[in-house]
């Protein structure tokens, strides 16, 4: 078993995926995400023959686009192939999101 450091791997970007790469899967991945105060522009997309569940872990978040919601801390959402969404950060602090995601039943595509 190994223990993926993924909270001190993230990039300028803001996100680190722990995919492949890191566990040899390509069953299933992670994303682990960081947003400044009111920033917002940050994109959510599966792609194709993919699913996602987006959590807010901490923190509360707008989404807009092929869903349109808040998502309140400790809420989730799922997505699915190529719904799109942008994402916003709505508070004053530093939010964190996490977003687990895998193949769909139409197999492994990219």
């Amino acid at each position: 078993m190994k223990v993926f450091d993924v909270g001190g791997n993230v990039d300028d970007s803001g996100e680190y995926i722990l995919g492949a790469k890191q566990t040899g899967s390509h069953a299933c991945y992670l994303i682990y995400g960081i947003m400044k105060p009111g920033e917002k522009g940050r994109v959510l997309k599966p792609g194709k023959g993919h699913e996602e569940i987006f959590l807010a872990a901490r923190g509360n978040f707008r989404v807009a686009g092929d869903l349109e919601c808040e998502v309140k801390e400790g809420q989730s959402i799922h997505l699915k192939g190529d719904e799109t969404c942008l994402l916003e950060n709505l508070d004053d602090k530093e939010s964190l999101y996490v977003i687990s995601g895998g193949h769909s039943g139409g197999g492994h595509e990219h």
